[in-house]
């Protein structure tokens, strides 16, 4: 299976295909079988602590398990008016078309000839009454213009207020009369529950403002974002997604959004629904969003490092330096973790079917205080920004252990596949 960015872009020829399966959407990538990301302060994992290169080993990632049952853990209930829920938020959900040209050509007399136009079909939704509307970063990508058509049918002209590829979204902005507008409000998303109620409401196929209803199928997903970076804390659900759906909202069942559709898992790269969606959570959102809406840009601290969890079994059993701590993988040329001289591993070694890299570094500490997992190291350094310091306390391969300074990096524009 593959998994796509359920938009409607359509190929060289122009013609649009009834669903596309995105270059910049990759399979659920993890570095063996520690998560590279997860926790309630991050964005995205992979970004904060580096690009994936060739030696990260691609596999599913799993869900996490939830003890909760019955009862919606975010409503209170397992009922759902999907009828109310639509006329409730359906007309703050819209349908964005985005038109881009092709690279020029010339000729046989040298005269310039222009690209060919192409349109992306995606969907949208209001979240305030400035005019601001929230979609994906892979539906308005490379657009030299934006529309937006709302239910009652009118279409204008939208400018993008800023885009943020490694968590897939972006915000536009259009002029309208604020009583023309009807904002969907951000739930939280970190109380969202497995086998909640939900709805999603888009533009499947260009076919205009369609509902579909299922339930959240699975928490703390982990999938690739267009330049190749993960996002993290993932929703799963079974409502039927399509291509179009791209960037409409995933409601609950008190009409708040916990997500915006992304992608969908697709069977031997076919591009229809099989009943395995993703949406960005609404925390997410909510903090791209404010950053967008204050800046323009998101930007986020870098250490330029692949990590990796080791249990306490598994290190005596490598004879790692220490018994407690995060394996460094590798590090990226150039990183702040280069820079200070942080060492990744060079030896490969299997344990019970898990991929290590040994030979280099742990990092067992930060500012003094201990971290034993990915995701804690992984939150203290998202709590920072570019170029903040940052002590590691760092155990070497011969087991010698050192205290070192980093000045942390911005994130790059674009990853390492």
């Amino acid at each position: 299976m593959s998994i796509s960015e359920p938009s409607d872009r359509p190929d060289a020829t122009g013609a649009r295909p009834p669903g596309r399966v995105a270059s910049a959407a990759r399979p659920i990538a993890a570095l063996a079988a520690a998560s590279l990301l997860g926790g309630g302060a991050a964005l995205v994992g992979a970004w904060a602590l580096g690009a994936f290169d060739a030696s990260t080993t691609v596999v599913e990632a799993t869900p996490i398990a939830n003890e909760q049952s019955g009862a919606s853990s975010s409503t209170g209930s397992t009922a759902i008016d999907v009828g109310a829920i639509y006329r409730q938020s359906g007309p703050g959900v819209v349908q964005i078309t985005s038109t881009s040209r092709g690279a020029t050509s010339t000729d046989v007399f040298g005269n310039v000839l222009p690209g060919r136009a192409q349109q992306a079909l995606g969907s949208g939704f209001v979240i305030d009454k400035d005019g601001h509307i929230v979609t994906n970063y892979h539906v308005v990508q490379g657009a030299s213009e934006i529309e937006v058509s709302f239910s009652n049918r009118d279409t204008v002209k939208a400018k993008v207020v800023g885009t943020d590829p490694s968590t897939d979204l972006a915000l536009l902005k259009v002029s309208v009369d604020a009583k023309a507008l009807t904002p969907l409000s951000l739930a939280d998303s970190d109380k969202v529950g497995v086998g909640d109620p939900v709805v999603a409401i888009g533009n499947p196929f260009g076919l205009e403002r369609t509902v579909t209803a299922g339930i959240v199928s699975a928490l703390q997903r982990e999938v690739r974002a267009p330049n190749n970076y993960t996002i993290d804390h993932v929703i799963q659900t079974d409502a039927p997604i399509n291509s179009g759906n791209s960037g409409g909202p995933l409601i609950d069942s008190e009409g708040r959004v916990i997500g915006v559709n992304s992608q969908i898992e697709t069977a031997n790269g076919g591009g229809g629904n099989v009943g395995i969606g993703f949406a960005v959570p609404s925390n997410t959102v909510k903090s791209v969003v404010a950053q967008l809406i204050e800046d323009g840009r998101v930007d986020r601290a870098f250490l330029g490092v692949t990590l990796q969890d080791v249990s306490s079994d598994v290190a005596g059993v490598l004879r790692l330096p220490a018994g407690k701590g995060v394996l460094v993988g590798s590090v990226k040329p150039g990183s702040p973790a280069a820079k200070a001289g942080i060492k990744g591993g060079k030896t490969q070694v299997v344990v019970a079917g898990e991929s290590y890299q040994l030979g280099g570094d742990m990092i067992v500490a930060i500012g003094g205080k201990p971290v034993a997992t990915v995701d804690a190291l992984r939150a203290a350094i998202t709590a920072h920004k570019p170029g903040d310091k940052v002590e590691l306390t760092v155990v070497h391969a011969d087991g010698s252990k050192s205290k070192v300074e980093v000045e942390l990096g911005r994130v790059p524009d674009t990853a390492s596949p």
